[in-house]
């Protein structure tokens, strides 16, 4: 007999919108979000909220029944809302996933129904997860409320949980409903927080966008000074860099062994995991961008000016470049405390064979397969040896 083929031609088609005060009653965009899924009778909403976010805005929920009611023929509260622990927390805690399952199947909700997950990018990535496993997928509204989850982290396709030791282990390909980015809540972040976010939008750039760089070159004095207008451009182009990748790389669900926009993370996996995740996604982004810059240029792929450029901006919006868990045990490959296991970890989440992205020069990236451990043993010295110079000064 001859073998069916069957093709399933598939179309993802989601809105990331920008704004402010999105839980002001007369402000029209997530009741509109709702109302496009489905008219009909009012559409049930369970809330998802990262403690750190409730922290700063204690009555955000308070906001979000008084917008309820005021849209109450487009949509229902389903009940309390789940209060998640804010960053790497959520993701290392498999009771929070039967937390929200339990929240969904106590509810009611269906995939009629919208979960809406407002906090940062590990909260809402958990929260993604739950939703793509509940009932094979309830409409997710994602509301990120700091930097990197706005302008990387919540407007892809991706949601995921840390399992065994691993960044991401656990994890579903799954759309957003609607990802609405609320400036507001960029104000009353930590400084940390504010910052982080930086180090995508100078992954981007470099493997993208020369240009794009050199904006972000440009705005580092204001951003470290925390300039709203200068953080919204970037953080908008950075998030519609993103995007155009997912859309046109030919491979956005990841079927081969090419992680273009991972450019930077095989390190800073890594550098989470070794640190006890005490250093945010975005800081051990910079730190993964730092050594890879540097190895480019010790393999004379990159310019030392170009070299240079990305490490000044890094400096500039305030990044440390070097953590001491980076030395340890680097002449053990095989050691867990080796950073250089990262690669291979790097790897197996993909499988095939080894792919990291160099760079060749700012907005040009390469990937190769193979790497020269001593090369990288020796950037890591230089990147010691430039933050020792720091302290000093």
């Amino acid at each position: 007999m001859k073998p069916i083929l069957q093709r399933v031609p598939l179309l993802f088609t989601y809105e990331v919108h920008f704004t402010t005060g999105l839980f002001e009653p007369s402000h029209p965009l997530l009741a509109r979000t709702v109302r496009e899924g489905e008219s009909g009778q009012a559409k049930k909403l369970l809330f998802a909220i990262d403690s750190g976010v409730l922290k700063y805005h204690p009555d955000l929920w308070d906001r979000v029944k008084v917008y309820a009611a005021a849209h109450e023929d487009v949509m229902t509260l389903a009940g309390e809302p789940i209060i998640l622990p804010g960053g790497e927390a959520a993701k290392n805690d498999p009771a929070l996933i039967e937390r929200i399952h339990r929240a969904v199947h106590e509810c009611g909700i269906d995939r009629h129904s919208y979960i809406v997950a407002i906090g940062g990018g590990a909260v809402i990535d958990a929260v993604g997860y739950a939703a793509a496993t509940a009932h094979r997928g309830i409409r997710l509204i994602r509301v990120p409320t700091t930097v990197l989850a706005q302008n990387d982290a919540s407007i892809g396709v991706k949601n995921s949980i840390n399992a065994y030791g691993k960044k991401n282990f656990l994890g579903t390909f799954a759309t957003p409903y609607a990802v609405l980015n609320d400036f507001s809540f960029l104000e009353t972040l930590d400084d940390r927080d504010w910052r982080a976010g930086i180090a995508e939008a100078v992954k981007v750039a470099c493997i993208k966008d020369a240009s794009y760089f050199a904006e972000i070159e440009r705005d580092a004095p204001a951003l470290a000074q925390r300039d709203m207008q200068a953080m919204q451009r970037q953080i908008y182009r950075c998030a519609e860099l993103h995007l155009e990748h997912i859309a046109t790389s030919g491979d956005p669900f990841e079927l081969g062994s090419s992680r273009p926009l991972d450019f930077g993370h095989w390190a800073a996996h890594k550098l989470e995991q070794l640190t006890d995740y005490k250093l945010r996604h975005g800081e051990a982004v910079a730190i993964g961008i730092a050594l890879d810059v540097t190895y480019s240029y010790l393999e004379g792929r990159l310019s030392e000016q170009d070299m240079e450029r990305v490490l000044a901006v890094l400096e500039a919006v305030g990044f440390k470049l070097y953590a001491p868990e980076m030395a340890e045990h680097l002449d053990k490959p095989d050691d867990p405390r080796c950073l250089f296991r990262g690669l291979q970890e790097f790897r197996e989440h993909l499988g095939g064979e080894l792919t990291i992205m160099l760079l060749e020069q700012i907005g040009k990236g390469v990937e190769v397969h193979e790497v020269d451990l001593g090369l990288y043993t020796e950037a890591v010295a230089i990147l010691r040896d430039r933050s020792e110079i720091s302290i000093a000064a």
